[in-house]
């Protein structure tokens, strides 16, 4: 059973979805909820890292999705905002050293050859991760 539940999202309208179902099992489970979002960090070792985007555009997502969801009734929501220079990798790591019970992320529609130039954060969760995965769509 599921006693702590990672929702990692990006304020895309796939990462909602995820939302709704980590929002829905929490819960109906009574398990304590963490939302997440990865901001990327590029640069070199000589350099500063420098973030895709910036914090408070992230925080704003993760507060709004935070009180979507006690307003929805899930007594213990955490927002989490992590750093990393690749999303999956931070999402599994961050899951990984909190012993969350589940991952449950959003995918995006790549098909193709978008889908094998590009990948996909969800594919590389899946692929990377200590404990069950659910992929949202």
């Amino acid at each position: 059973m599921a006693h702590k539940i990672l929702c990692a999202i990006d304020g895309t309208p796939h990462s909602h979805r995820a939302l709704e179902l980590s929002c829905e099992m929490a819960a109906k489970l009574g398990a304590a909820l963490t939302i997440c979002s990865v901001n990327i960090v590029t640069g070199t070792g000589r350099g500063p890292l420098i973030s895709l985007k910036p914090d408070q555009e992230l925080e704003t997502v993760l507060k709004a999705a935070a009180a979507d969801v006690e307003k929805a009734g899930v007594k213990d929501v955490k927002w989490a905002l992590l750093r990393s220079r690749e999303a999956a990798t931070g999402v599994v790591m961050y899951a990984e050293e909190g012993k969350y019970d589940i991952i449950i992320t959003g995918t995006g529609d790549k098909h193709g050859l978008s889908r094998l130039v590009l990948g996909s954060v969800a594919a590389d969760i899946v692929g990377r991760a200590h404990c069950s995965v659910m992929v949202a769509r």
